[in-house]
């Protein structure tokens, strides 16, 4: 018997979505604490202890729902600072 493993090959960190969606890093950080590994939310360690999130292709597309969702219910991002 064989098990399943996890098919990821590469993750963006949450800064970098933030950016390339064009939404608030924090705010973004916000909606995506609510996600699990299964939605495709990924924390990154350091050696000085410190994590970041990350996000599998299916945790962006899982953001990207959760931006419409937030949107449509009023709940509108924050203009990104450059």
């Amino acid at each position: 018997m064989t098990s399943q493993r996890n098919k990821v090959r590469a993750v963006s960190t949450l800064p970098l979505v933030a950016r390339q969606l064009g939404v608030d890093q924090d705010w973004l950080a916000d909606i995506a604490a609510d996600m699990d590994m299964e939605d495709g939310l990924i924390w990154v360690y350091g050696h000085d202890g410190d994590a970041i999130m990350a996000f599998s292709d299916d945790g962006i597309d899982t953001l990207q729902d959760l931006i419409r969702e937030h949107s449509h219910n009023g709940n509108l991002p924050p203009v990104p600072v450059a």
